[in-house]
Parts: C-alpha cells; structure tokens; sequence
C-alpha cells in the first residue's frame, strides 16, 4: 500500500462515520503568534475545542503537515522526523471515547476498509493519574486519576478478536509524562488557559519477527511500548482533551469533552511494510536514492546522515514553499537557514563536494505535488531560496582540515578563554577564507567570540567533512608527543557549548512574540489589542498599521506605524476611548470567511503579515473589525480598566506603547 492510497483509505474511512474533510492549516500559521509553526492538527481547533461552533460541524478529519523541532536531536533513527504528515480526526464535543477507541482499532485491522493489520501484533498505553494536579468535577475537587474507562473499552475491543488483554502485558498504564496531551506537553508544563486531557497510544510490534529487541538492554519479559528499544513503534494516539488549565495544580471541566486523533502517515506507512524504517516507505526512499546517487555511497551503513539530509530538506521544500525565506533576521527563517546549513554540512560528511539541494529538492516536489499542489506551483521560490543558502556556503566556507597552525593546537589547553579568542582568530580568519566579519555580517551573529566558538567546535567535529574520530591524527595537524588530546577536545566542546547558549538566548530575544499563554488575563490583553489598534486608527488615522505584539499576564506590548512621537493629548484620547469602549460592554464576534472578504470589510491586518485563504475576522460591535486567530473574550466589559504606561521609538516610523489593565 502506498502512503497516497493510506492518506485516501483513512480519510474515506472516517467520511464514512460523519466526519467533514477540512483543508490542511499552513505550516507556518497566518494568525496564531503562540507558536512558530504548526506542529499538530489539532493546533488550528483550539477555539472549537473550547466550544467555538465549527462551520463544518462536530466530525471532522484532514492529513495536516506537521513541523516540530523539539525531536530534530533525535533525527537520524528510524523513526524521527522534524517534518512529516498527521492524519488525524476530531470530535468536537460528540462522540468520546467508546467510539473513538473502536472505530480506530477497526481502521488499523480491518483488511478491506482499513489497514488490514494483524491485532496481535497491536499495544496500547493509557493514562495512570497524576497526584500532583486536581481537577474541578461537579463542583468536587479529586485527583487526577487513572483512566480506567479506557482500560475497559481496550480490554473489550481486545476481546472481541479473542484477545485477553491484560494490564502489563497488552495495556500499560503510564504516568503523565507520557499519557497526557496538550500544545505544551505535561500538565506541568501546560501554561494557564490551555487545553489537554489523557490519551491512549497505540503501538505496533515490529520486534518479534524483525528481532530488534535482541540489541536491547531489555529481555523479552521486560520489553515494553515505551522502552525505546525499538520493537515498538507508536503509529497513533487519541486524545480525550476536557480539561482547561485553570491555576498551577488545578483543572477545570471543559464545556465539552472532545477527541482528538493523530497518527503519523510515515509510521502507519512503515507498519504497514513490516518494516520499521520509515524512511524506506516510497515518502523518503526516492530521496535516500538520489542521494545514494549523488554520493556514490550506500544507505546502509551511512544510514544516519542519508536520514538527517531526507528529513531536512523536505522539511525545507514545504517552508520554502510557503514563502519563508532562509535568512538569520528572520524567526522562520532562521530555522530553515540551520536546517539547510545542517543538511550540507551532511552532504560534506558524504563526501558531496558540489552543490545538490536542488536535486533532492526537485524529488521532494515530485514525491509531494499531486496531494500538495502547491509545491509545484512554487518550485520557483523552492529552488531559490535553497541555491541562496547552497552557493553562499561554497562562497564563504572552505575545507578546515590542515589550516589551524600546530603551534596554537599545541598550547591552547594552557591558555585563557580571552587568550585562545584572541589567539584563534588567525586560524578562524584561514578557515572562512579571510572572510570571518563578512560571514558574522551576511549571518547576523551575536559576537565574534560566539563565531570563533562556533569555528572552533566546527573545526573540531569536521575534517575534510568526515567526523575527527574517523580521520588518522597526521590530518590534524602536525601534534605534538605531549599534546592531551583529551582536554583539547573537551575545551572545544567546551566553546561549542558557549556559542550555543549565546545562540540560544540571541534566538529567545529574536522570536518572543505574540501571546505569553491563552491564559484569563492574556486573553483580556489580546482583546485590548484590538480596542488599541481601532482607537489609534480613529484618534491618529487610517494609516497606523499593526507591526506586531507582545502580550503577557502583566501588560501588553503594541507596535504600530506612526511617523512621530504621539503627543500627550494623544495619548490621553487613544485612553479614554478604549475605556469608553471598555464601558459599554461591546459583544466580540468571530467570523470565518475569506481574506478578499475580510479586506473588502476593511479588517485590520498585521503589518505585512501572511495569511491563509481562509481567516477568522473578530468584529467587536462596529468599533473594530480585525483579522485574527484568538483567544478573545465575549464582552469588552470583563477587561477592567486600560491604561498606556509608556511611548518609545523602535525603529524609523515604528513606535510603541505599553499599557495594562487594572
């Protein structure tokens, strides 16, 4: 079966049970500033989830393409990705879980509607509780507790196959940390106002006949779904989302309770194949076999780097494809620019000394075109931001195998940490082919120190494109009899870690944006960014134009377009207004329709931001009318009383306003 005929067989099987098909939501969104992309289908619900009527009704079903990065260190295994398909299904408050367990357990083995996989060969985990954390219920306060309805639904699907399926052997109850969904992971970690619930993964056995699990620390009796040993692949998890967090240690009740699907097209494909690499499913094969092409080399045996660069690049094709540009300014494009770096870097490691992104990119677009139209009808904009990145690197970096001089190899472990920056930029300058300041200007680096870091870590993880533990000592550098290999390479490790950190708080400063949480009182400050926008509009006029936000629990934090400083008077206007419109106590309104729409009703939009043909439009009793993806709240009463505490100048003809609501 292929991942084409999969995709159709799962969308048709749930059309079959009421389900609405709804188009995929971008991977980079157009209106949700909580996130960088979107990482699950069920990310673009989250207002139905909470109760917003869909247009489409409570059933609904797509194949969403998925971007998330927390996993891109496990990338190079069998079965992580950073991009990759989730077909998924959603009850918007109707059916919960007897339906949703059944239906999926018939999707996965009925031979002619379904899967046809063997249920012998299928696992599930479930919810164990969580002491921790309280749930409000019919105004009673308990535990997070077991899931024992699901045990019993699992325990009766099973049975109905002539499976006994017992607790530890077929069902395995796991805490929080691994049976608990929300955007954010664990309760712990769930920011106030948002949603999540249990979930029960479903795992399918590729050990046995395959016989992964004998390089395993586990012996069969010991052998479970969440091991990690690689006998199990998890190939779906439904998720019973009714909690909304309401405080650190407390949930609440949602209005609904919902179900939430997702099964990932690879694994499912892979499963289906009775094998366990996904990328030997006809998604990624094609590409492994034109790298194996390009390279002269095998994909066994250098499996690692063949999956980091098939992974890569097609994550890179669809945010090409969606209009990101690799470029280190830039919160998106940033992550497809070290996406593309990674992806030559493992070229070089191959042994790939020409330029080649665009080949692969050329197979990702045929692999993808007839279910993703749209990578064909932006291949112009695919191959040109991936020969942008391809030909500057063959501009600027240059073989570091033998330029470092021995003689600072040598002394470097008993030198400072000022000293070896200093004493290192010569070599640095040779490595970059004299270009280190060009290289810091064209990247938008923090500092030189964190660039000589980052060369040195570099210089001491490559040679020749090959890893240092590959490469024979004399291609090092001529070393010294006393040279400590050890500490060198731990002081290299070392900078490494110290560019990284810079990187890593640099990135923080450059994409805080957006909503803190979908907490209470973030939602009230979202509001009010709407009453400011539409006040400033009216008090300064119709060309102010939305920048971008900052919210928080403590202010929000509004950039506009203004040529000046806004006078006192101003000011004082732009304040009583919003709170004259606080006052009357305005109905906030979403409607969905689209973008040529929302604009022919001049809704506001943010300043040269993207949107999707579809939007959502909140509209707050004539006073303003704004393209926007939420939350919100109902009536403009609840907000208190709004107050601006600062003006300042960002940038040429970009001012902005801090203010709060007391």
């Amino acid at each position: 079966m292929t991942a084409k005929e999969l995709r159709q067989k799962y969308l048709d099987f749930f059309v079959k049970k009421g389900h609405k098909i709804i188009p995929p939501a971008p991977l980079v969104p157009k209106d949700d500033l909580t996130t960088l992309f979107t990482s699950s289908g069920m990310q673009p619900l989250v207002s139905y989830l909470k109760g917003e009527p869909h247009r489409q009704g409570k059933r609904l079903t797509n194949s969403q393409p998925s971007l998330r990065l927390q996993d891109i260190d496990e990338v190079g295994d069998m079965c992580h990705t950073t991009f990759f398909e989730m077909l998924g299904n959603w009850s918007l408050g109707d059916y919960f879980k007897e339906d949703q367990l059944h239906w999926i357990f018939e999707f996965l083995t009925d031979k002619r509607n379904g899967l046809g996989l063997d249920p012998r060969r299928l696992y599930v985990s479930v919810f164990d509780g969580d002491e921790n954390f309280s749930v409000l219920e019919n105004g009673k306060y308990q535990k997070l507790r077991p899931d024992v309805e699901t045990i019993a639904i699992w325990k009766n699907i099973f049975a109905g196959v002539g499976i006994d399926a017992k607790e530890g052997e077929r069902i395995f109850p796991y805490p929080s940390d691994k049976n608990w969904w929300s955007r954010s992971g664990t309760p712990e970690q769930m920011p106030i106002g948002e949603v999540g619930g249990p979930d029960s993964e479903i795992f399918f056995d590729l050990g046995k006949e395959l016989k992964l699990h004998e390089n395993s620390p586990y012996k069969d009796k010991e052998c479970h779904p969440n091991c990690q040993c690689g006998r199990f692949s998890e190939i779906g998890n439904s998720v019973f989302i009714q909690y909304e967090k309401k405080d650190d240690n407390l949930f609440i009740e949602l209005s609904q309770k919902n179900v939430d699907f997702g099964g990932g097209l690879e694994r499912l494909a892979a499963a289906t194949n009775n094998n366990p690499d996904i990328f030997q499913t006809d998604l990624l094969k094609p590409i492994i076999l034109k790298i194996s092409e390009i390279c002269k080399k095998d994909y066994f045996g250098n499996e690692k780097s063949f999956r980091i660069i098939t992974d890569h690049i097609r994550a890179s094709v669809f945010l090409s494809a969606e209009g990101v540009v690799p470029r280190s300014d830039d919160r998106h494009g940033a992550v497809l620019r070290r996406l593309l770096d990674r992806t030559i870097l493992e070229g070089k490691k191959m042994g790939i000394s020409g330029n080649f992104l665009l080949n692969l990119g050329g197979v990702v677009v045929k692999i993808y075109k007839e279910s993703y139209p749209l990578l064909e009808k932006k291949k112009n904009d695919i191959e040109n931001a991936l020969s942008s990145v391809e030909s500057r690197v063959e501009e600027i970096l240059v073989t570091p195998s033998k330029e470092a001089p021995s003689e600072e190899i040598e002394n470097l472990p008993n030198r400072s940490d000022e000293e070896i920056l200093i004493k290192m930029r010569e070599p640095h300058q040779k490595l970059f082919g004299g270009q280190v300041e060009k290289y810091i200007e064209n990247n938008s680096f923090v500092s030189l120190p964190s660039v000589y870091a980052g060369t040195l870590a570099f210089w001491a993880k490559t040679t020749e494109g090959r890893p240092v533990s590959s490469v024979e000592k004399d291609t090092r550098g001529s070393l010294s009899s006393n040279f400590n290999e050890g500490e060198f390479y731990k002081s290299l490790n070392d900078y490494f870690e110290q560019h990284k950190k810079i990187s890593r708080e640099a990135g923080a400063k450059l994409f805080k944006g957006g909503l803190a949480d979908h907490s209470e009182i973030v939602t009230k400050y979202h509001t009010a960014t709407h009453l400011l926008n539409a006040a400033l509009r009216q008090i300064l006029g119709p060309h102010v134009f939305q920048k971008g936000s900052n919210i928080t629990a403590e202010r929000l934090r509004f950039d506009f377009q203004n040529p000046r400083k806004l006078t006192e008077e101003e000011l004082k206007n732009t304040e009583e207004l919003v709170n004259q419109k606080i006052k009357e106590n305005l109905p906030v309104k979403m409607e969905m329709m689209s973008l040529e729409e929302a604009k022919k009703m001049g809704a506001a939009t943010v300043f040269e931001e993207k949107y999707g043909e579809k939007v959502k439009v909140y509209k707050i009793n004539g006073f303003s009318v704004e393209v926007c993806g939420g939350p919100h709240v109902d009536f403009t009463g609840k907000l208190g009383k709004f107050k601006i505490r600062k003006e300042e100048a960002v940038g040429a003809g970009v001012r902005r306003l801090y203010a709060v609501l007391e």
